[in-house]
């Protein structure tokens, strides 16, 4: 029998939209000091001439923002599960610039990973001529992104261009979803901490299967902290991939999860400046379609750094729960290894095909 916990989690991490309309806890607003702070670090990396993948905090110094980075990152390790900071420098600065000083800014949280077939650090979510290789991961697109975690501890989304059309974003606590499936339908409890395989996406490395080969739960819990893994749209294509159909009731149970985390989203709108913080254990985040864009110039586009935290959080397995949906091919490697060159060693595995920690 798999470890359900059944008792409600009252924590920061449980919240509604409604609760967050009610708040402005969650917004970081940059003064014009720390934009400063920001140009000036960024005018001093360039000046060194250091690649983006060799920028560590150390090298991108930011003494007065960071008191403010440390609660930020508190608040996605131990809080409330996101963050939203306003004002980011974007107006004036060409695609180089603002590469650099939002992965300096984000080295003051996090480690930056790899998030695509090119090992590609931070990630251009765009349809346009930017968009990097993705295997088939609709990433960018103008349809509808349902709520979701990624693949890493934390997602972060720098808004440089939104649509014409101005589509929200959307956050809901994914522990709130676990309180309420558990009112809700708790006989589906089971079948979600036994979890679903994922798709690779076809980003797979040599010697890896097309899919995970394990169950990845949807939630599990240790230590009385609830981890959410959830993707539709991978766990779908792992069946597909292997020419398999999901069960009637499975999808009836993924069903009534998207509509529980759907009713108690937080919706807000995200603008040019904007960066989003969200731990990918706590909280599922998406948006809904925007029209199509045909003007180059006028394309909707978001960089996106994937981060680690040290500490994140208790796992009930590390292997799978951590790191069992976004260690493979190209995915998930530091800066520091691909420096090395050690991404181009096949990754260790368990017996079960989780990554060997």
């Amino acid at each position: 029998m798999t470890n359900v916990l059944r008792a409600r989690v009252d924590h920061p991490s449980a919240w509604t939209g409604a609760e967050m309309q009610a708040t402005r806890a969650w917004e970081y607003r940059l003064e014009a000091d720390e934009r400063a702070e920001l140009e000036a670090a960024l005018v001093a990396v360039k000046a060194r001439g250091l690649p983006l993948a060799a920028v560590t905090a150390a090298d991108f110094p930011l003494p007065g923002l960071a008191p403010r980075l440390a609660r930020l990152r508190d608040d996605l390790r131990t809080g409330r599960g996101f963050a939203l900071m306003r004002n980011f420098p974007v107006e004036g600065h060409g695609s180089d610039d603002l590469d650099a000083m939002y992965w300096g800014l984000c080295q003051h949280v996090g480690t930056g990973l790899s998030q695509n077939g090119e090992g590609g650090l931070i990630h251009y979510v765009t349809d346009g001529a930017k968009r990097p290789s993705q295997g088939s991961r609709g990433v960018g697109l103008p349809r509808v992104s349902s709520l979701h975690v990624d693949l890493m501890d934390v997602v972060t989304l720098l808004c440089v261009q939104q649509a014409p059309d101005d589509p929200p974003s959307w956050l809901a606590s994914s522990v709130t979803v676990h309180n309420e499936m558990l009112a809700r339908a708790p006989e589906a409890m089971e079948r979600l901490y036994q979890g679903f395989e994922w798709s690779r996406m076809g980003e797979h490395g040599p010697g890896e299967g097309i899919t995970s080969g394990y169950r990845v739960p949807v939630f599990s819990h240790s230590g009385g902290q609830i981890s959410c893994r959830y993707n539709r749209s991978w766990i779908r294509n792992a069946y597909e991939r292997k020419g398999e159909e999901m069960s009637a009731e499975d999808s009836a149970i993924l069903d009534i999860l998207d509509e529980v985390a759907y009713e108690n989203r937080f919706e807000f709108p995200f603008h040019a400046g904007d960066v989003q913080f969200c731990s990918n254990y706590t909280v599922l985040h998406g948006r809904p379609a925007h029209a199509p864009v045909t003007d180059e110039a006028r394309k909707r586009m978001l960089l996106r750094i994937w981060l680690d935290i040290e500490d994140m959080r208790a796992f009930s397995d590390d292997a799978v729960v951590r790191y069992g949906i976004g260690r493979h091919g190209q995915l998930g490697w530091t800066a520091a290894e691909l420096l090395a060159g050690v991404n181009r060693v096949p990754r260790a595995r368990r017996a079960d095909g989780a990554v060997a920690l």
